[in-house]
């Protein structure tokens, strides 16, 4: 169901709301682009600070400018089930394709605990559902075995694999076989990844070269395995930029400097420092993305 090059878009903001035209505008950028998906209210759409009500109004215009050109996930996660029970209803109501679940963070429940909040979600809300581990953000791992016991669930369809471990992905896979769809969770991971049998990516990179990311992916699928590893090493020194400092206060400087929009992000982050700023504007330079002097 989900796959491919799937964007985890930002949100951008003007002095401190919700930049309906500079957001309509990204995601018609990324669909011209042939992006397979949007990602709606994720890690790097700054979930964890929008309100109920922007994240509901966020998830709103992705659909609407979507109009089913490709698959809406709307990011539902939260460290309260209820909470993300009502953030899968409301996504649903809105005409989402799919629903992002992050494991609850800061809580660290166990296995037991994941598996339960996961197995409630998918009985009170029937929407595709894409399972996101990454236990860097929410201090806990979801075990590849627990995993395969979600995958039984007819519509958890798929997860975002952010631990960095191919060991991780790898057991997930084995276990889980065809009845779930491992997407990679970084930038860094993408090619790896599909390596050993994962579908696609929720990236954070697409949001600046959404062409490239597409077309290593393109490659890869397609047996070009050598402009694959060419597009790879291209794509590798941006990469690594978009985690110069905690994701999303890079993205939005690079688009930002591309003057796609404010660049602006929502306490408790902020602006990139100095030093990172440069560090940033030289990569993208070389990239070819700024000229010299910008």
């Amino acid at each position: 169901m989900f796959s491919g090059v799937i964007t985890a878009i930002v949100t951008p903001f003007r002095r401190g709301n919700i930049d309906e035209a500079s957001l309509t505008e990204l995601i018609n950028r990324q669909i011209r682009h042939r992006i397979k998906g949007i990602v709606a209210c994720g890690t790097t759409g700054e979930s964890a600070t929008l309100s109920m009500e922007e994240h509901v109004k966020v998830v709103e215009i992705a659909v609407r400018q979507v109009r089913g050109r490709v698959p809406v996930i709307a990011g539902c996660g939260s460290n309260s089930t209820e909470d993300t029970v009502f953030l899968t209803r409301q996504a649903k109501q809105l005409g989402a394709d799919g629903a992002l679940i992050v494991n609850p963070y800061y809580n660290k429940p166990t296995q037991t605990g994941l598996l339960r909040h996961f197995e409630k979600v998918a009985k009170e809300v029937e929407i595709p559902i894409v399972l996101y581990n990454i236990p860097s953000r929410t201090g806990v791992n979801m075990a590849p075995a627990t995993v395969a016991k979600l995958s039984q669930i007819p519509h958890i369809k798929a997860i975002k694999e952010a631990t960095g471990s191919i060991d991780q992905a790898m057991e997930i896979l084995r276990l889980s076989g065809n009845r779930i769809t491992v997407l990679s969770g970084d930038d860094a991971m993408f090619l790896p990844l599909l390596a050993i049998g994962a579908k696609g990516i929720i990236s954070v990179t697409s949001n600046v070269v959404p062409r490239d990311v597409t077309h290593l992916y393109n490659a890869f699928i397609e047996g070009r395995h050598l402009d694959a590893k060419r597009l790879n090493r291209k794509l590798w020194p941006l990469i690594k930029a978009m985690f110069f400092e905690t994701n999303p206060i890079p993205v939005k400087t690079a688009l930002a400097k591309m003057g796609l929009i404010n660049d602006e992000m929502r306490l408790p982050l902020c602006s990139m420092t100095r030093a990172n700023r440069k560090r940033l504007r030289e990569v993208m330079t070389a990239y070819g993305l700024l000229k010299g002097d910008a």
